[in-house]
């Protein structure tokens, strides 16, 4: 909870202030509100008398008055106010004086009560409050008529005195120059003139447009001929001279910002600043000229002005800087009015410097943080597009990778079925050659002994019973008939099977790595007749009918095994798409179904330079979705098990960037599907 410990110290006194009127219950409760109070304030100022202990005081002042407890309260008062002044709270230090008039004059004490009414006075003056100034003038016109109608005070109808906070040097005794912090300001003070300016400053945060206010306004109220602002830099104390300006008779006012260092300036006296600096006190010098600090400056000794002015600005017991007025037409210049108006002006002076200065340090922050801000988004963003770059890469090398491994397995699973092939095609294809040709001599010796048997028969026509009996058993006939028919069907399946090992051999292509010119027709055949068991009828479809229209295209120069193995992936997934068809083949006329499965199959030569391939089925087709995938590697339709994803995938590779062809997929859902296959002719 964030606690206000000056709320407490008003509430006190607030509360005090309404105890007279209060009924004897309230009472009790006010007071009793008011310890509590003074418990907070009593610990607080236990831990910062500098900025608490001032207020425990006035509060003790006022709850001793309520009580009738005078000499109590007339202590604590004093007290409250010695300890607001000391530690510059100049608000409090009236507030207090204030009340302990108000006391006084009900204790019937008028004389003792002005004192303190227009010390109140001075301090709200100095504090800037207009307002309430104008209400004491209002409510104790009696109390503060030394101030209303004083004459205005005369040098030579003076008492000589000084004050602590300032140093007077003067020959004569009629020019001396005297200053007491606690002697009234006379008429001719301009009251609102002072505030006014005070006003101007405090409105000022911009630096220079403070300096410039200041120094008008002070050319204004001091009687200068030319004035000096030197300002502390940092914590180290060092003097610069921020702005000067001289006045001439009949030419323009005019500001200069110099902003040289003390030592480096030749426009004030450098010996007597710094010796303002060190005492920290006003420096009156009504006549230069006087032998007290003849020749003591350079600047006073080459500009030789009449008197001048050296007065510190301090805020919070800190030096801010110091102002420097010189008159260079008359001597006593400075008179104890203008001094006191320029104390007026310097203590809002030094509260707006400070202020100022912090603003330009917040501002140059601000700046310096929008800086920081503008380059650290512009790193950001650097460090965003490296990123996006080293991901993009990243993207680029592990699609690479994956292309890669792609390319490396379905190479190793074609290597592999290519070895298998050969190695079948050779284990086989030796017996195979034997048992062909010998089928033939076989069927020569079989017709050479049918032969023979008829020219017995027809030699012998009345067999013996037991060679009638056997004839009869093996039903001759027949087996003479059968049995060319037999002979005849070996021929054809050892005649289909070399043809099935020569397409496989054709496939695989395992010596063919390089471009060759080929037969695209005959790569097709070779396919179609390693795929015949899958074209034929099984449980969930009539035979798929194939219809070939081939154009006339010249042999074209390609890869034939990667070629080959692409054909073998479109016609599998053709076969695979009928197969999986969620709908029923009806059966139309006897044993014809009225709509078959069907693939088809053309070639043309779509340009001079490109043969273009067409494969169409007419099964359930595909969606658009998954028509944009259907490239992509691992991606499948097809159960777990049934398929990898990679057929399509390398074939678009082999067609795409292996020839530099182009392979076009156009599906509609319920309508099928056809892949076209363009190949550049080289």
């Amino acid at each position: 909870m964030v606690v206000i410990p000056i709320f407490y110290f008003y509430d006190s006194l607030i509360r005090l202030m309404g105890y007279p009127n209060a009924i004897a219950s309230e009472k009790i409760k006010i007071l009793d509100k008011v310890a509590v109070n003074q418990e907070k304030i009593k610990f607080w100022a236990d831990h910062a008398h500098m900025n608490y202990l001032h207020k425990y005081y006035l509060v003790e002042a006022e709850r001793y008055r309520v009580l009738g407890e005078y000499m109590e309260a007339m202590e604590m008062y004093d007290r409250a106010i010695s300890l607001a002044k000391e530690n510059q709270y100049l608000n409090e230090e009236a507030l207090a004086n204030e009340l302990a008039a108000k006391s006084y004059l009900g204790w019937g004490r008028e004389k003792t009560s002005q004192t303190y009414m227009i010390d109140a006075y001075y301090c709200y003056a100095r504090w800037g409050a207009k307002a309430k100034i104008e209400v004491l003038e209002k409510r104790y016109p009696q109390l503060l008529a030394p101030i209303l109608h004083q004459e205005k005070f005369s040098p030579k109808h003076s008492t000589n005195f000084f004050t602590e906070d300032t140093i007077s040097f003067s020959t004569s005794p009629t020019n001396q120059t005297f200053v007491g912090s606690n002697m009234s300001i006379s008429g001719s003070l301009d009251l609102k003139s002072v505030i006014k300016a005070s006003q101007a400053l405090s409105g000022e945060i911009e630096m220079d447009q403070l300096l410039s206010t200041l120094i008008q306004v002070v050319m204004e109220n001091a009687g200068a001929s030319k004035s000096a602002l030197i300002l502390c830099q940092g914590n180290s104390l060092n003097l610069v001279v921020i702005a000067n300006n001289s006045a001439s008779l009949g030419a323009p006012t005019c500001i200069e910002f110099p902003k040289v260092y003390l030592e480096s300036s030749s426009d004030v006296p450098i010996t007597l600043i710094n010796y303002v600096k060190r005492i920290q006190k006003t420096l009156v010098i009504d006549d230069v000229n006087s032998e007290i600090i003849k020749e003591t400056d350079s600047y006073i000794v080459y500009q030789q002005p009449k008197s001048l002015l050296c007065m510190p600005i301090i805020n919070q017991g800190k030096l801010v800087g110091i102002l420097y007025l010189e008159n260079n037409l008359t001597t006593g210049a400075f008179t104890r009015e203008r001094i006191e108006i320029l104390k007026l002006i310097t203590t809002q002076a030094a509260i707006s410097l400070e202020n100022a200065i912090l603003y330009k340090v917040l501002a140059q922050a601000n700046e310096n943080l929008e800086k920081y801000n503008h380059t650290l988004e512009e790193k950001v963003y650097q460090r965003t597009q490296e990123i996006t770059e080293k991901n993009e890469r990243l993207k680029q090398t592990l699609e690479e990778l994956r292309t890669t491994q792609t390319q490396l397995i379905q190479s190793e699973k074609m290597s592999s079925l290519g070895q298998m092939v050969a190695g079948i095609a050779h284990e086989i294809n030796n017996p195979l050659n034997f048992i062909h040709a010998n089928i033939t001599h076989a069927h020569e010796y079989v017709k050479d002994l049918l032969d023979l048997i008829t020219v017995y028969q027809q030699e012998y026509p009345n067999p013996s019973s037991l060679v009638k009996e056997k004839a009869g058993k093996i039903d001759q006939d027949f087996l003479v008939e059968d049995l060319s028919r037999i002979l005849d069907s070996m021929n054809i399946g050892t005649s289909r099977i070399q043809n099935i090992i020569l397409s496989l051999r054709n496939f695989s292509r395992l010596d063919e790595a390089d471009m060759k010119l080929v037969d695209i027709h005959e790569g097709i055949d070779n396919t179609l007749m390693i795929l015949q068991h899958k074209l034929d009828i099984n449980n969930k479809r009539p035979e798929i009918e194939v219809i070939k229209e081939y154009g006339d295209i010249p042999e074209i120069t390609c890869y034939p095994g990667l070629l080959n193995q692409v054909l073998m992936n479109i016609l599998s997934n053709a076969i695979d798409a009928l197969d999986e068809q969620n709908r029923s083949w009806t059966m139309g006329n006897g044993e014809k179904y009225s709509q078959l499965p069907t693939i088809h199959i053309s070639t043309e030569l779509a340009d001079k330079n490109t043969v273009r391939i067409h494969i169409a089925d007419n099964g359930n087709g595909m969606n658009a979705e998954v028509r944009q995938k259907i490239f992509d590697p691992f991606f499948t339709t097809k159960p777990v098990g049934r398929g990898t994803g990679l057929g399509l995938s390398i074939s678009y590779q082999i067609v795409v960037d292996k020839h530099k062809g182009n392979l076009i997929c156009d599906s509609t859902a319920g309508e099928g599907t056809e892949f076209i296959i363009e190949i550049p002719m080289r």
